[in-house]
């Protein structure tokens, strides 16, 4: 039996945690001096309506080493002999070490199990990791060994693109991911900058002038960069704004011409605080 966990920054649905069985490790955000477990205190959209009104901004806080062996214990007692643990990138958070720890804590507690554990550092940010979390449960289903599902994930991890662009750079730059000269001239010129992942941690590919063209590039880049074998499925990303999102969708089906499956999932509070309102993203395998 394989288990399958993840810390909250996947930003899966709750239908799909559910339907797979996945379980999280929350990510903490401190609002205001107050704590919160994402998704478990808070929700997505009760945050963002209050996200303009805060004085001070956010900060998050990744999983502890002991919620993770936590997991890990509740797993084994469950009868699972094989667990999987996909976390986000190690270029922006510390979840994967806190993993990695927590791993090591098992074994020196029970030095005789025959339990496998598997920590992938998945070079991913939000629904980046949970790309591979999902590819990942369902090899579970279809019958994959653990071994193959760790293979799967240990090659692809780097072929997982990420595309996001947000409405309002002040998250960006107060949570350190842009710097305050970058977003000065993205305001002076109405620009909207995109993102990838890059080595791990993010990195500015492209700016574009408005919302259209934004999911503009999304359509081209990927016509242009899709691995039409091994991308089964899209994920669409997004903070407030669901129809920017099913605008993408449509464009997706009639411009590109992917007749898999899309999923529009909306990120969580912890991705939420570094991009903010508006913010809109997609990921699939590129070649």
């Amino acid at each position: 039996m394989i288990k399958i966990l993840a810390d909250s920054t996947c930003d899966l649905s709750k239908e799909v945690l559910e339907l797979y069985d996945i379980i999280l490790a929350p990510l903490t955000i401190n609002i205001e001096g107050k704590l919160y477990k994402d998704r478990v205190d808070i929700e997505p959209n009760d945050f963002y309506s209050i996200l303009k009104g805060l004085s001070e901004h956010p900060t998050t806080g990744m999983p502890s080493p002991e919620e993770y062996l936590k997991i890990i214990n509740k797993a084994v007692n469950d009868g699972y002999e094989e667990i999987l643990c996909i976390c986000m990138s190690s270029g922006t958070s510390g979840a994967y070490q806190s993993a990695a720890i927590a791993k090591d804590y098992f074994y020196e507690e029970y030095p005789e199990s025959a339990v496998k554990i598997h920590v992938v550092d998945s070079k991913c940010m939000s629904h980046g990791s949970g790309w591979l979390i999902m590819k990942s449960a369902m090899m579970r289903e279809q019958g994959a060994s653990f071994e193959e599902i760790i293979d799967f994930n240990e090659t692809y991890k780097t072929k997982v693109k990420h595309f996001l662009s947000v409405d309002d750079l002040n998250h960006l730059i107060k949570s350190g991911r842009l710097t305050n000269a970058s977003a000065f001239i993205g305001k002076i010129l109405m620009l909207k900058p995109i993102m990838t992942m890059k080595q791990g941690k993010g990195a500015i590919v492209a700016k574009e002038r408005g919302r259209n063209k934004v999911l503009k590039h999304y359509v081209q880049e990927f016509i242009k960069r899709n691995d039409n074998e091994m991308t089964e499925f899209i994920l669409i990303g997004y903070t407030s704004d669901k129809a920017v999102a099913e605008t993408l969708k449509q464009k997706l089906r009639e411009e590109a011409g992917f007749s898999g499956a899309i999923h529009i999932m909306q990120m969580g509070v912890s991705v939420g605080t570094h991009v903010g309102p508006g913010a809109i993203s997609m990921f699939f395998i590129e070649k």
